[in-house]
């Protein structure tokens, strides 16, 4: 890269990976700087940022990360050049074993490259690196260094434990500044804190990773369930339910046992082995092949709420959106080959319908056969033709996601962003020609004879626990009146004024509206503070004057006070904000 257009349009022309990895090693050289000892272990780039791993004598906090920030901005003012050197393996084994750094001398015994290369900063600071780099320090100007956590070497328990500082770099500090203001948000919004404040879930030590629902939880769970229902009623699903602990043979049939075994719960029943199911896929086979199938019969489309059990690492789990216990909204599709697109652009338009509900903007991808798959590579491009051909047809852009397909067919991953900007993915649209091949799955065609079906997996929230976490962070808790676990509260001013509220809360019950009475012995102000705390969409304050006029004084979330009204026209009121979501 030359410096010849200037500084910032050398900093414009690097891109983020390139910038963030010169600004771990700013980092390391800083951490050895001021904490002598200090080993190096590995210095990546992730998602909006970087971290290193190092091997400190001394236990870090994030209170030291100010002072490691003044170091870096030392050598940034120095415009200490990043300096590529290549080196024999041995040689460059023999050089880093002199430094005494052995992680380093680690990664290059594992390596084949005859040679490797190096890269300098400054004059007395090197590390193992492919790069690129920046041309130097100066280039570095938007970072902040974020948290100091814990990481095995090599993700390995038995490994040393290091201490890896996490960092952000940009090109702009207004870029750094909107991002830093997105993790304050963030944190803010995490629904780990907002689910205990809202008193909607909570975890127990007695079961890792499986979620208890409380009662407002539970509406949420039972209020998307209902959608999904009555959406898949209408676009022709049948509802199925299948065991949750099967036997280790079926497994075995379906791929399952040998590429994710190490993923399953298992237990032993009369001296046979079973696993409790981590997904539904195999089992919508065995109710396919109940009965004999027509190319009539064809599409067959079903739908499963499934329970699902996955062994994930404790270390790995994460509130709603990393769990043991889960749950799906699945579907499974069988279909002749002639209806494919049909059905894929069917599934895609769901996809549509119910994001659009929650206001989520997509990106589209498709994701390709793994190193790691079952059946025919050829079965395999033929599937990825027919989804991206689906894609198109569709006028959807989408981009490669290269060997992230599932073991057994590729799939349309679609991300969505939430308010905040941040990209999850949710819905999956899998192609599979290899259940049906291998459970044996036919059709009675035109021609009286048997064929073979093709099989669509998908899910449009992927899990209930992780889209309800993604709802409570796009919503940060504010979830709009359909979505609401409690809808309206009504607020009685005294004791009197209780049975007058009790009435006024069974006309919103019977007109379909989930609603609470704050019967509590405290004063009016503190039970509204509560309620807005609680994110309540409307509080219905009643006293002598509304019980005589059959009137409520009504306060909504965001617009505040809004007078007095008939309680017939709050109902009418709500049932139109309601309409108007769906």
């Amino acid at each position: 890269m030359s410096h010849v257009a200037g500084h910032n349009a050398v900093v414009h022309a690097t891109d983020l990976d390139t910038l963030r990895h010169s600004t771990a090693h700013l980092m390391a050289k800083a951490v050895q700087r001021l904490v002598p000892g200090t080993k190096l272990g590995i210095g990546p780039t992730i998602e909006n940022g970087f971290y290193y791993d190092l091997d400190v004598p001394r236990p870090l906090s994030i209170d030291d990360l100010g002072q490691i920030e003044a170091e870096m901005r030392r050598l940034i003012e120095q415009d200490e050049p990043y300096v590529r050197q290549e080196m024999l393996r041995e040689q460059a084994i023999e050089f880093f074993r002199n430094l005494g750094e052995h992680y380093k001398v680690e990664i290059l015994e594992g390596i084949d490259d005859e040679v490797v290369s190096l890269y300098r900063t400054g004059d007395d600071w090197i590390d193992l690196c492919r790069g690129p780099h920046v041309p130097s320090t100066r280039y570095i100007t938007a970072f902040k260094l974020l948290n100091v956590a814990g990481a095995y070497w090599r993700g390995d328990e038995k490994r040393p434990m290091l201490q890896r500082i996490y960092g952000t770099a940009w090109h702009e500090q207004e870029q750094l500044d909107h991002y830093l203001w997105q993790l304050e948000e963030a944190r803010r919004r995490d629904h780990r804190k907002l689910g205990r404040e809202l008193d909607l879930f909570s975890f127990s030590e007695f079961a890792p990773g499986e979620v208890f629902w409380h009662p407002k939880g539970m509406r949420l769970v039972r209020v998307l369930e209902q959608l999904s229902r009555a959406e898949h009623d209408r676009r022709g699903y049948q509802e199925i339910s299948t065991p949750l602990l099967v036997k280790k043979a079926l497994w075995e049939q379906s791929g399952h046992w040998g590429y994710y075994r190490d993923n399953m719960f298992r237990t032993v029943v009369e001296d046979e082995e079973y696993a409790f199911k981590p997904m539904n896929c195999p089992e919508s086979t065995l109710v396919y092949r109940q009965r004999t199938r027509s190319y009539r019969d064809l599409p067959i489309r079903l739908a499963e709420i499934g329970r699902l059990l996955r062994f994930e690492k404790s270390g790995t789990l994460s509130g709603l959106l990393r769990v043991r216990q889960l749950t799906m909204d699945d579907a499974h599709i069988f279909c002749r080959p002639d209806q494919i697109l049909g059905e894929i652009s069917g599934v895609l338009e769901l996809g549509r319908w119910f994001y659009d509900l929650f206001g989520f903007e997509r990106r589209y991808y498709l994701s390709t056969r793994p190193d790691k798959a079952l059946g025919d590579p050829a079965l395999w491009q033929h599937a990825e033709a027919m989804l991206a051909q689906a894609l198109e047809q569709n006028g959807i852009p989408y981009e490669l996601k290269p060997g992230e397909g599932a073991f057994y067919g590729p799939k349309i991953d679609i991300d969505i962003n939430d308010a905040l900007g941040r990209a999850w993915q949710l819905t999956t649209i899998q192609l599979d020609f290899n259940l049906p091949e291998r459970f044996g799955l036919e059709y009675i065609g035109e021609d009286s004879q048997p064929h073979r079906p093709v099989m669509i997996h998908r899910a449009i929230y992927g899990t209930y626990e992780r889209f309800i976490a993604i709802l409570i962070e796009h919503y940060a808790g504010a979830f709009p009146l359909w979505l609401a676990p409690v809808q309206a509260v009504v607020i009685p001013i005294a004791d009197r004024h209780v049975p007058y509220a009790e009435s006024v809360a069974s006309q919103l019950q019977q007109a379909g509206f989930r609603v609470e009475v704050d019967a509590r012995r405290e004063r009016m102000n503190y039970k509204i503070h509560e309620a807005q705390e609680q994110k309540v969409p409307y509080m219905l304050v009643v006293g002598d004057k509304e019980a005589a006029t059959q009137s409520a004084a009504l306060r909504e979330r965001s617009e505040g006070d809004l007078g007095p009204m008939p309680v017939a026209e709050i109902i009418q009121r709500m049932a139109e904000r309601v309409a108007a979501w769906q």
